[in-house]
């Protein structure tokens, strides 16, 4: 689905944001990509885009080379961009134009959508009139709806209310199929924690851990307790009225996954 081998990128002269990076991203996962300010996660989603241009290395997405932006990569393609702008345009419109882009657009899902973000009545309100977290539920319904292979989402759930993440949480289960590949990119961890089945952790310009969460639930444990064991434990981080830890799992049931956690203990142990 995608492949990266030794990805070479960056901004200056100077400094270098990657220097051998590689990856694979196989088919019918939702990848959380994480990773700290600075990290490399929006510039890697850009140039998986073809956004931005590598400076070395193999990068193949679904067989094509994203930098020279082939209209039959393109329509397999959609990303989400945290910061946007949209065209002076209606709802209704910005389908009519967009979405013959997108082969498998699904019209009938997209208007699904948009009522359960309760933005169906609103199909003839000109884009720009729309509040941040109206138009990001546009966009996110019209990606979901878009049927392409491959959906990159940067903080997808920034700029939503409450009820909103649950709903998106809720459409992307549903719009997720074995043939699809969802990328979210989040600092956001909690609004995403129960829809990702796999981690990707990104430091220092590499791919630091990429695990399925349902092999993590397995190798390790995550729990509260009011006081630190003497032994055992992996990483902890102290909490009100006790600490969370992170220990070996022995007893070979899954453990509910404390995403957050996690990540500063991948992160601690490769500083």
């Amino acid at each position: 689905m995608i492949t990266l081998k030794n990805l070479e990128f960056s901004y200056s002269k100077t400094k270098k944001l990657f220097s051998g990076l590689s990856w694979e991203v196989e088919k019918g996962f939702v990848y959380g990509l994480l990773g700290k300010n600075g990290a490399g996660k929006t510039t890697l989603m850009k140039i998986l885009s073809g956004l931005l241009y590598p400076d070395g290395g193999f990068v193949s997405v679904d067989g094509f080379e994203p930098a020279k932006r082939y209209p039959s990569f393109l329509s397999k393609f959609i990303m989400i961009p945290e910061e946007f702008s949209l065209p002076s345009m209606s709802i209704s419109n910005y389908e009519k134009i967009y979405a013959p882009f997108y082969a498998n657009f699904n019209h009938s899902a997209f208007n699904k959508y948009l009522e359960e973000f309760e933005l169906a009545d609103l199909k003839h309100y000109n884009l720009n009139s729309l509040s941040y977290g109206q138009k990001k539920k546009v966009l996110i319904s019209f990606a979901f709806a878009s049927g392409t292979d491959i959906l990159i989402l940067d903080e997808p759930t920034n700029g939503l209310d409450i009820p909103s993440k649950s709903i998106f949480r809720k459409l992307c289960i549903e719009a997720m199929n074995t043939d699809r590949t969802f990328i979210i990119s989040t600092h956001q961890v909690k609004d995403v924690e129960r829809i990702i089945d796999r981690i990707t952790i990104i430091e220092n310009g590499n791919i630091i851990s990429d695990e399925k969460t349902e092999d993590i639930s397995v190798k390790y444990s995550f729990r509260f307790v009011e006081k630190l064991p003497e032994t055992g434990v992996l990483y902890s981080e102290k909490s009100l009225g006790g600490y969370k830890i992170m220990t070996t799992n022995t007893d070979g049931n899954p453990s509910a996954i404390d995403i957050e956690l996690y990540f500063n203990a991948i992160i601690k142990q490769n500083s």
